[in-house]
């Protein structure tokens, strides 16, 4: 028993003496991802996408909302004038339309939130796609994307990825030609 340990802990210490020399050639570089995830034109495109999915929606939200806290003062205002029945009958019309309106909020949030994390994680892999092509066509053996306390710009290749990101987001489609610009909206009144 005492000569398999000996043999291994020679094994061992020989094996390290010789990739002692090979660690020396290691490349190794550090993303910042957190960086990717906020400046890279793919974010920024799903940003504004969900923007314009849900936003409309979310602008009816406000308005219901707003309307019901118009009807709850007037209520309060004139329910001195207002019939017993009157009144009643307007406390339960704004109740409901309160849970109503909280029913299609809570909708509206379990929905954004679905479709928010799904975009996130077909960009965080897309991200990640990214990072290991430009590793592998710059010669990296390792890239450190998280748990870096401290990284020299030598080191850091997010510049270099958010670049290459930028290079293949996807361009703005242009006009046809011919089309006429879309009308202005009107001011709204005061």
């Amino acid at each position: 028993m005492q000569v398999s340990f000996r043999k291994i802990l020679v094994g061992a210490l020989a094996t390290v003496a010789i990739s002692v020399p090979a660690m020396a050639d290691i490349k190794i570089g550090v993303v910042d991802y957190a960086r990717l995830l906020e400046q890279s034109p793919q974010a920024k495109a799903l940003q504004d996408s969900l923007k314009n999915e849900f936003g409309p929606r979310y602008q009816q939200l406000l308005a219901q909302d707003q309307s019901l806290k118009t009807r709850a003062d007037k209520l309060q205002k004139d329910g001195a004038t207002m019939s017993q029945e009157q009144r009643d009958k307007e406390e339960k019309s704004i109740r409901d339309a309160a849970r109503d309106l909280e029913r299609k909020k809570s909708e509206w949030q379990d929905d954004s939130n679905t479709r928010r994390n799904e975009e996130m994680n077909k960009l965080q892999r897309s991200l990640i796609g990214e990072v290991r092509d430009y590793a592998k066509a710059q010669s990296f053996d390792i890239v450190i994307a998280e748990g870096v306390i401290y990284s020299t710009p030598a080191v850091d290749i997010t510049p270099a990825v958010l670049q290459k990101l930028q290079a293949n987001a996807p361009k703005p489609a242009a006009a046809p030609a011919g089309a006429a610009p879309a009308p202005a909206k009107p001011a709204a009144k005061p």
